[in-house]
């Protein structure tokens, strides 16, 4: 069965004499004679998978400190009662760009596009992505995306209606800044609705003979399940916005009220695609963190087959809960009672996850380094996240937090406390396979003790301003407020203060890191399989052939220890 402690066969592929050799393409769009060379790759509308995820990363990872920083203003602000840092426009500018820049320029394009174009064609045995070009298109689609968002502001004053844009609000807020976020979504989405379909077609028409589709790792049917939702989703929100823009430019009546629109009907369209957002920021994280429990643990990962299951049942349940958003909308009894129920289903295969998490974890030989650390503080915080979510789910309590800083709070636990730990995970995990050189360890810890204790002070005691009733998108509240919102707003410093520690760490570890080997971490995944970094298309001759049961880690009992290896470096925290 899948999951086997067993150790799989497989051939160890010959090892490289250098890194500049590869064996013919698949396609000729993938051929390194096309491609720039050294750091000039990077820069370049390079077809090499590997290339183009970090490119994604590297992009994605710039725009979070942009949104950072739009945080730690709105943060300032909130820290007294009264709109005393910026003016109530440029407040509602700031939120919206925060939160468009968050979540589309930086988890969406992270845990798809940059861990998906660097890991999916080594777990299946491809040498690149089903659409080489098509990839690069996707990613390139981004950065004039972020950057016309972002100058939006400097230039004619960005969208004020939040990442939500609700008419009538957005309809009738500036028009220009509004106009400007919607084409940069647009894009966005069809960067989205390109990976999706490459990823779908890699994962089921580029895998190696013999691969099964339950011999698969986990972070493969993850990526599947969540390019589903993406290709079924993100068409209503563009279809969506080009109507909005038409009530914005041409002053058509599709959702402006005043002339006959109707503005639910939008909150039907936007959530339709906005929750399975939800999931598609999320089951990617699921998959990372099935990666990297097993390896640090020295055990398979508990239930496969179950963890399969789980993954298509939130696929489908994802698409069935949107009006839980919309229970102050007006809607009839019957559809709250619906949703409601799916809603609260959708907590099952949800927590199946975290049962086979937590027995992943049991009787293991675990290492406390910091991708482990970042993947537990994950699993606390997306529980923390997830009975919040449940609550929500029930139409009285509902009812009384909705719009409130109770739902700002379950929303960041989700995507912060959930997401973002599982990327913070995944670069210490993968970071020698991207470069060859190990992070530092003290300086991770360092780094994850302050993320965790700095997200906790902030986004904890945002539920206690919820349940008393302090609204959320305003700059200005009741001074009863003051002292919970100026611990949020140090919890928030704590945060910006943890990303020193980490960008410290990820330059002078690629200038000067200790050199980690070809598979510091003893793992068995086919990536590892491999050097490090690898060559150009992968592989030097064949694939790899990890046979069932699918392996995640070299037992502890097999391990040779006096070798130097990762594990030397693994244990002492250099």
């Amino acid at each position: 069965m899948p999951g086997s402690a067993a150790t799989p066969k497989r051939k160890t592929p010959p090892q490289p004499d250098s890194m500049t050799v590869a064996i013919p393409p698949q396609t000729s769009s993938s051929s390194p004679r096309l491609q720039p060379t050294g750091w000039l790759r990077y820069f370049s509308f390079s077809v090499d998978h590997k290339v183009i995820g970090l490119q994604y990363l590297v992009c994605g990872f710039l725009f979070y400190l942009i949104g950072g920083a739009l945080a730690g203003a709105i943060r300032t602000e909130l820290a007294s009662p009264v709109s005393d840092f910026m003016a109530r426009d440029v407040y509602n500018q700031v939120l919206t760009l925060h939160g468009t820049v968050m979540i589309f320029l930086w988890i969406v394009p992270v845990v798809n596009g940059a861990f998906g174009n660097y890991l999916i064609p080594f777990y299946v045995g491809a040498r690149d992505m089903a659409f080489p070009r098509l990839n690069a298109v996707a990613f390139w689609l981004i950065p004039p995306a972020g950057l016309m968002l972002i100058t939006s502001y400097f230039l004619t004053g960005a969208a004020q209606s939040g990442w939500t844009a609700y008419p009538p609000l957005s309809i009738t807020t500036p028009a220009t800044g509004q106009i400007i976020w919607i084409l940069s979504v647009l894009l966005l989405g069809g960067s989205s609705i390109f990976g999706g379909i490459n990823f779908i077609a890699t994962i089921l028409k580029l895998r190696r003979p013999g691969l099964k589709l339950m011999q698969l790792p986990m972070y493969c049917w993850a990526m599947l399940g969540t390019s589903i939702l993406v290709v079924l989703s993100t068409p209503v929100l563009a279809g969506t916005l080009v109507l909005l823009s038409f009530d914005i430019v041409a002053h058509t009546g599709f959702f402006n009220p005043t002339l006959g629109g109707n503005v639910v009907v939008y909150q039907h369209l936007f959530w339709f695609y906005s929750h399975p957002a939800v999931y598609i920021m999320v089951l990617p994280a699921f998959g990372l963190v099935s990666e990297i429990l097993p390896v640090h643990a020295r055990k398979p990962l508990f239930g496969y087959v179950t963890m399969v299951y789980s993954i298509m049942a939130i696929v489908v349940l994802g698409l069935v809960v949107w009006a839980h958003h919309m229970f102050t909308s007006g809607t009839p009894p019957w559809m709250r009672l619906f949703f409601t129920i799916a809603t609260a289903f959708i907590a099952v295969p949800t927590g199946i996850k975290f049962f086979n998490w937590l027995a992943t974890l049991w009787g293991g030989r675990i290492t406390l380094n910091s991708a482990m650390l970042f993947s537990c503080g994950f699993i606390v915080n997306f529980v923390l996240g997830g009975i919040t979510g449940v609550a929500l789910a029930q139409v009285p309590f509902d009812i009384h937090v909705h719009d409130t800083y109770f739902v700002v709070a379950h929303f960041h636990y989700i995507v912060f406390g959930g997401s973002v730990f599982v990327i913070f995970a995944s670069v210490y995990h993968w970071y020698p396979k991207f470069t060859g050189r190990m992070l530092n360890e003290d300086l991770g810890r360092l780094h994850c003790a302050l993320t965790f204790i700095g997200f906790n002070l902030c986004f904890g005691p945002q539920h206690w301003l919820g349940l008393n009733g302090m609204p959320r998108r305003v700059a200005e509240y009741d001074p009863q407020f003051t002292l919970i919102n100026q611990i949020s707003s140090v919890g928030a410093l704590l945060m910006a203060i943890s990303t020193l520690p980490f960008l410290w760490n990820v330059v002078q570890s690629a200038l000067s890191g200790k050199p980690a080997g070809d598979n510091p971490w003893n793992a068995l995944t086919p990536e590892w399989l491999t050097s490090s970094p690898p060559p150009v298309e992968n592989w030097i001759g064949e694939a790899p052939l990890v046979e069932e049961p699918y392996g995640y880690g070299v037992p502890m009992d097999q391990l040779d220890l006096t070798a130097t290896s990762g594990r030397d470096l693994w244990s002492s925290g250099k």
